[in-house]
């Protein structure tokens, strides 16, 4: 944990324990200071305690889900746009130097341009888009008007060990490889064609440690894309996870179940990460492949991570 020290919180809304217990053990191990508090970003008390003393704060929390967002737009903004406010104002009232924050892909809207360049959006197409971009503005604003540094991490499609399967708004990849290990035949949504950038975890976190810490700091290149820089559809995903999970064994695979598709959803996603080469030093350790196999392994039991 690089010796430093950290504050983590969490509602365990979409988290889970036992992440955290995990992390306790980690910072066990070493010379670093691991303090938890359970709390919700909605609660400016909380999050003035856990700004307290920080100079860097890396914002990860969010309601996530286009279908959840259009169900629930206020509970969505509430979270995600309120809260993030929140963190804001106590990060400013703390002293803290930098905030990292994370943004989605989904602000491209009904952009068409491909691939999707930082300072070229679209209009959003639902409630969890247009609170991202909320949040960015407001990042702008907290930057030009009170000298907060603020980066924003635009995610495309993440995916990796942990993500809970479960639910009605879990992550294609992790429901698909839970849904194939048992097979039940999966659900896409249109004609399996909708592509997506799809961006492993371990990515993500390269990518957070290089806003905490670099120099050069511009507010007006101060948005990133976070993700491979390829571009792969849904049916080569389902391809894929079959293919994996063959090799551990389970074959015989069912074929997937064609649904109409989701009001909000982008029809492709694909970024042009060369901001993030050029300003953070981001290079992507996993690509599409790695990263599959190295979930894939996980979910069936034998992950190293």
């Amino acid at each position: 944990m690089r010796g430093v020290n950290v504050v983590a919180i969490d509602n365990f809304a979409t988290g889970s324990r036992a992440n955290i217990k995990l992390l306790e053990e980690v910072a066990a191990g070493t010379s670093a200071d691991f303090h938890f508090v359970e709390g919700s970003i909605e609660d400016p008390l909380v999050c003035r305690a856990v700004c307290e003393g920080a100079s860097v704060v890396l914002h990860q929390a969010a309601l996530g889900s286009i279908p959840r967002s259009i169900e629930s737009p206020q509970r969505t903004h509430a979270v995600n746009v309120t809260g993030t406010l929140n963190m804001l104002e106590a990060s400013r009232d703390a002293g803290v130097s930098r905030f990292v924050y994370a943004s989605s892909s989904s602000v491209y809207g009904d952009a068409t341009t491909l691939p999707m360049h930082e300072d070229s959006l679209g209009l959003p197409l639902a409630p969890y888009a247009s609170s991202k971009r909320a949040v960015e503005l407001y990042a702008r604003n907290y930057a030009d008007h009170y000298g907060l540094e603020t980066v924003g991490l635009r995610y495309f499609s993440v995916f990796g060990p942990r993500q809970d399967p479960a639910g009605a708004y879990a992550a294609v990849i992790p429901k698909w490889i839970s849904s194939l290990a048992r097979r039940v035949p999966t659900v896409i949504n249109g004609d399996g064609e909708t592509s997506r950038d799809f961006c492993y975890v371990a990515n993500v976190v390269q990518a957070n440690i290089l806003a905490a810490t670099y120099s050069g700091y511009d507010t007006r290149r101060s948005v990133f894309n976070v993700a491979n820089g390829a571009q792969t559809s849904l049916n080569e995903i389902h391809s894929r996870i079959t293919e994996l999970l063959s090799e551990h064994g389970i074959i015989d695979l069912p074929a997937p179940v064609f649904q109409s598709e989701r009001p909000g959803d982008i029809r492709h996603s694909l970024a042009d990460i060369t901001r993030a080469r050029d300003v953070l030093g981001y290079a992507p350790s996993h690509d599409l492949a790695a990263g599959m196999r190295e979930t894939v392994a996980w979910y069936c039991g034998k992950g190293t991570s």
